[in-house]
């Protein structure tokens, strides 16, 4: 049985990983995007309420995130993950926190 085109476009696992990888880059950069918003509008003196970095620390921090993210374009390479894990440990402590 001879299968169409179109099942071998379906079936081509090259280009849903490149499409999986496209999806993933581009919600790891809105994560590090937000986080470094979040950041830059933030008054400084909540980043000591919630007993965290100061706030320029964690500028330059999502700065360095997302210009690696943007100059790496691997969401799974090491400058990646390190970028991804900064901006997810930040949202957690300053916008997960209740008090």
């Amino acid at each position: 049985m001879i299968l169409p085109a179109t099942l071998f476009f379906v079936l081509d696992f090259a280009g849903i990983q490149g499409n999986l990888l496209l999806v993933l880059w581009g919600v790891l950069l809105i994560v590090k995007g937000f986080a470094l918003f979040d950041a830059v509008v933030r008054p400084a003196g909540q980043f000591a309420v919630h007993d965290t970095l100061p706030k320029n620390a964690w500028l330059i921090i999502l700065v360095l995130a997302f210009a690696a993210h943007l100059l790496f374009p691997s969401p799974l390479g090491i400058l990646g993950l390190v970028g991804t894990v900064a901006a997810l440990v930040y949202l957690a402590q300053l916008r997960g926190s209740s008090y």
